[in-house]
């Protein structure tokens, strides 16, 4: 099984779980809950902007959770909002107030609903950290994935990316 958790994309020979029913969704359900998944059952899970949303005492036991469902030598793919990348972005002297107003919603949520609040930011470091900490054996940064047309891949002030893609082995 290819877990897709987060996404609004169905996609076949993908299984397409979110927080939120929809059109396409496998599986209603919350990335930090995955007990509906047996160990070793997952070929690879894809998760974009979808890590930021559970509170940061959750971060270390989720990441075990999505280790526990990989087979060995599986990936997973994570991307969040970089935080590194999006000071970066808020500490250019030009911008206006609206660009800054939606840095500051890339960094915080979008706050459109109860699930789209930002709980725990990450860099490189801090994510590198957690996911080490969870027993995966290697991460490694990637400019895309190339896998779905999502917020992995979004540029929205030029030619930078605002996240940080990681593919981590089990």
């Amino acid at each position: 099984m290819r877990l897709h958790i987060g996404g609004r994309e169905p996609r076949p020979g993908w299984t397409l779980m979110n927080i939120q029913p929809g059109e396409g969704v496998d599986v209603v359900g919350d990335i930090s809950d995955l007990s509906q998944f047996a160990d070793e059952s997952c070929d690879c899970v894809y998760a974009s902007h979808v890590l930021e949303h559970i509170h940061q005492s959750a971060v270390a036991t989720t990441l075990r959770g999505i280790r526990r469902v990989l087979k060995p030598g599986a990936r997973f793919y994570v991307s969040v909002p970089d935080l590194d990348t999006l000071c970066t972005l808020m500490l250019q002297p030009d911008l206006d107030v609206n660009i800054r107003w939606h840095i500051v919603r890339m960094m915080f949520g979008g706050q459109v609903d109860a699930n789209d609040f930002h709980y725990v930011g990450f860099n490189q470091a801090i994510l590198y950290d957690f996911l080490n900490g969870a027993g995966f054996a290697s991460a490694q940064r990637v400019r895309s994935f190339g896998l779905f047309d999502d917020t992995s891949d979004y540029k929205p002030y030029g030619n930078l990316p605002i996240s940080l893609n990681v593919i981590a082995t089990r």
